[in-house]
């Protein structure tokens, strides 16, 4: 068997395999209540559907350009602007197999290994789990960028400024962030752009698929759109997946300048070709159809939120700071590791007792685990008793 260095020097998702883990376990019998995923449990909207099967029987089956369809192009154009602030033309919008693959094509694209450890991305801790296993797969070294939970899992302008060296390629904003729901404010934002301008060869990738599921009360801060003089460098990175409950979909958009828009879908057309015709169609109806509903369900997450960040700061041992937005908590553990050795450990404890989370270690923490409260009230309440109960 041989395998190339580029896979040697990834692992497999630690949240996909622990949600794998539980649904076998599921699938025998056991009782498991999984906190593990990182998917809102909503029905799909009924427009998005319908747009989807009037797509089926229309005949949308073929082919469709490598960067999407110019309907969807203009779709996430709208999306862009109505909901991020961030006007742009079709021409550097692209639409990939959901926001992963736009992810995996920039970096592809711009990373260049070099013979002293090459092009270098700058990560905030705790970090979703794929973003380091791309940096590195495309040759790349990631900078962590270490976040606290006493500061909210927040860095400053001048955190960021002293991780920058000379081969910094790339700095990864993800706010609202997973796994900490952390958000980045404008003023924050404001000084990267700051430190960007002092430092000419940087560009900055901004993930913002939660954007919608915001708790601040404020509008949802974006750096394209506070430091538009930087547009050229700066990539934003949205979609479906988790504002419409639509990740089967596998629908990305990526805006950015024009030159690694088609870069990126240079590569696509090599790799996966157009995204999903059917999905295309269901996208264009997400962006362009009701949004009234999305604030409905930023509300049941903030209310499951309040209720999840109650009962696990009433456990002894455990804290969790009280998540900006998205659907997740990242929960410190570390009076127990005396006790349980790790967080991994901890994570086949609580399994054991029928709930399964994500240890922090996979997100490049240690000492605690994520939980997603994207799970009806009643499994969480359920979840957090057996929590308590595992480790009391």
């Amino acid at each position: 068997m041989h395998l190339s260095t580029a896979l040697s020097r990834i692992a497999p998702s630690q949240t996909t395999a622990m949600t794998d883990r539980a649904t076998q376990l599921r699938e025998a019998g056991r009782d498991i209540i999984s906190l593990s995923v990182g998917e809102p449990d909503f029905d799909t909207p009924p427009h998005v559907l319908q747009a989807a099967k009037d797509a089926l029987d229309g005949g949308q089956t073929k082919y469709t350009p490598v960067g999407g369809t110019s309907r969807l192009k203009q779709a996430a154009a709208l999306h862009f602007a109505r909901d991020l602030g961030i006007t742009v033309p079709t021409s550097q919008i692209t639409v990939s197999a959901g926001g992963k693959q736009a992810i995996f094509h920039a970096m592809l694209a711009t990373i260049s290994a070099g013979d002293l450890g090459g092009d270098e991305v700058i990560v905030p801790a705790p970090w979703w789990v794929s973003y380091p296993e791309i940096v590195r797969f495309a040759g790349g070294k990631v900078v962590p960028l270490h976040t606290h939970a006493k500061d909210n899992f927040r860095f400053t302008p001048a955190d960021l400024e002293a991780q920058i060296g000379p081969n910094t390629l790339w700095v990864l904003l993800n706010s609202p962030g997973n796994p900490t729901g952390a958000c980045l404010p404008a003023e924050t934002l404001l000084g990267i752009g700051d430190v960007l301008r002092r430092h000419p060869r940087v560009m900055v990738m901004s993930d913002d698929i939660y954007a919608p599921i915001n708790y601040t009360g404020g509008p949802h801060a974006t750096l394209a759109n506070l430091c538009p003089d930087l547009a050229d460098r700066i990539l934003t990175i949205s979609g479906v997946s988790k504002s419409h409950a639509m990740t089967g979909f596998r629908i990305g958009v990526a805006a950015g300048p024009e030159w690694l828009i088609k870069a990126m879908e240079r590569l696509q057309s090599h790799s996966s070709g157009n995204p999903c015709s059917i999905s295309q169609a269901a996208a264009v109806a997400a962006f362009e159809g009701p949004q009234a509903f999305l604030a409905e369900w930023c509300e049941r997450f903030r209310a499951r939120r309040d209720l999840v960040v109650r009962a696990i700061n009433a456990i002894p041992g455990l804290s969790t700071p009280v998540p900006d937005g998205a659907f997740y908590c990242m929960v410190d553990a570390a009076p127990l590791m005396d006790r349980f050795g790790d967080d991994a450990k901890l994570a086949l404890h609580l399994l054991d007792h029928g709930v399964a989370i994500v240890p922090a270690s996979a997100f490049g923490g240690r000492d605690g685990f994520r939980i997603s409260f994207a799970a009806d009230d009643a499994k969480l309440v359920e979840a957090c008793r057996r929590i308590a109960e595992a480790v009391g």
